[in-house]
């Protein structure tokens, strides 16, 4: 039993954000119902896959969801689709997509159904355009400040930042929406737009402001902790390791760990720098760098490790994603959040749960995600009230889909 236990959730997606917003309400206790076509979604054979071509994809976003296959197309399966969304009880009438919300599955028509419908709405720009990650990420700017120092090629990062964020904002945008109808009886539309999640990051991280007020285009700094301390550095045994001198009980330890106190107040005298200012730390991130330099090369990490964790220091070795979940415990079932797991088309993995633990109630396990239309009969069944003849006559018109 979960958080949300007894609220039902509608989602028509495709991509990250939706299906990451379905999928975190799923893992706190929702009844979430994906509807999709009934040759799969767009993200139905998404990379990464096994060599069988079952995508790894559509497994990690659709954890605990139920699966209904339906023919968009037919003034049945439409119909199906907008009960299902309309459906009656207080918990419910909820519906998320990132679908071309046109006709038949825009608010309005909705909303003519059910009168205090919630429907959050993610589109590419705020002008309806369409965007993804990868569009958003370079109009922003980051690929360009990301990168070697002194290179000229932008880097776009492999992570899709915008789609993550905009994920759980859609999940807060729903709770906060359905908080509201609670209070008032009213439904609405709530609208976001991946670039706007984009944009809004750039104003709360100050690089508009940046930009703006001091007339600075960010420049890139390879892997450098921008506006204080942080480096990587190469190791005896040729792995890699990332530092931070963020705060100044970070930065005190680092240098008092590396044994180089006298040789760092020289060098904040000689640059007339004070060290434990973060700017400062900036400002002198190559001689610094430079100091600490040799101290690294002369070790491995098996005697790194062990000094930086007895000093509680911040600090990670870099891994490719293999060495991740071959080393670290935190990517296993070690971790209570992970458990291993059947997957039906896949076979045996460990999948996380909901990283959030709440104190009231136990964390719910992790299930797996749903094979195309595995729940199309019980969905019609219970929660519209059709009778096995109905489910049948779809099913014969090709209307609706199972396993």
């Amino acid at each position: 039993m979960g958080v949300l236990k007894g609220m039902r959730v509608v989602e028509g997606s495709a991509f990250v954000a939706v299906p990451l917003a379905g999928m975190t309400l799923a893992q706190m206790g929702a009844d979430v119902i994906r509807f999709d076509r009934l040759q799969g979604g767009l993200d139905a054979r998404r990379w990464p896959v096994t060599a069988s071509g079952a995508s790894l994809f559509w497994a990690g976003m659709n954890k605990g969801k139920r699966s209904l296959a339906v023919d968009l197309g037919h003034p049945e399966g439409q119909e199906i689709v907008t009960a299902l969304i309309c459906a009656p009880g207080e918990d419910a009438g909820l519906f998320l997509t990132n679908l071309r919300a046109r006709g038949w599955m825009d608010y309005p028509a909705l909303q003519a159904r059910r009168a205090d419908l919630i429907m959050v709405s993610l589109t590419g720009t705020r002008r309806g355009e369409p965007a993804v990650d990868y569009t958003v990420n370079p109009a922003v700017g980051f690929p360009v400040a990301t990168g070697a120092e002194g290179s000229t090629e932008p880097v776009a990062h492999v992570l899709p930042a915008w789609d993550c964020i905009a994920g759980q904002m859609v999940v807060s945008a729903l709770l906060a929406a359905e908080r509201h109808r609670m209070r008032s009886g009213q439904g609405q539309l709530a609208e976001l737009s991946l670039k706007d999640v984009a944009a809004a990051m750039m104003g709360h991280l100050g690089i508009v402001g940046e930009v703006t007020v001091n007339g600075v285009d960010r420049a890139k700094a390879g892997n450098a902790l921008y506006g204080a301390y942080g480096q990587d550095f190469t190791l005896a045994c040729g792995r890699r390791v990332m530092v931070i001198g963020l705060t100044d009980r970070q930065w005190r330890g680092l240098v008092k760990v590396l044994g180089l106190g006298q040789q760092i107040a020289g060098l904040g005298a000689r640059m007339a720098l004070d060290l434990s200012q973060e700017g400062d730390r900036w400002a002198a991130r190559h001689e610094i760098s430079a100091l600490f330099r040799p101290w690294f090369a002369a070790r491995s990490l098996a005697e790194v490790a062990p000094l930086f964790d007895a000093a509680e220091l911040t600090w990670s070795v870099f891994r490719s994603f293999a060495q991740a979940v071959a080393e670290d415990p935190d990517l296993s079932p070690d971790n209570p959040m992970y458990q291993m797991l059947d997957q039906p088309g896949i076979g045996r993995m460990p999948v996380p749960g909901s990283p959030v633990s709440f104190g009231a109630i136990d964390r719910m396990a992790p299930s797996p995600a749903p094979v195309l239309g595995a729940h199309t009969e019980e969905i019609l069944s219970e929660v519209l009230g059709l009778g096995a003849g109905q489910i049948g006559r779809l099913m014969d018109l090709g209307v609706v889909a199972g396993t």
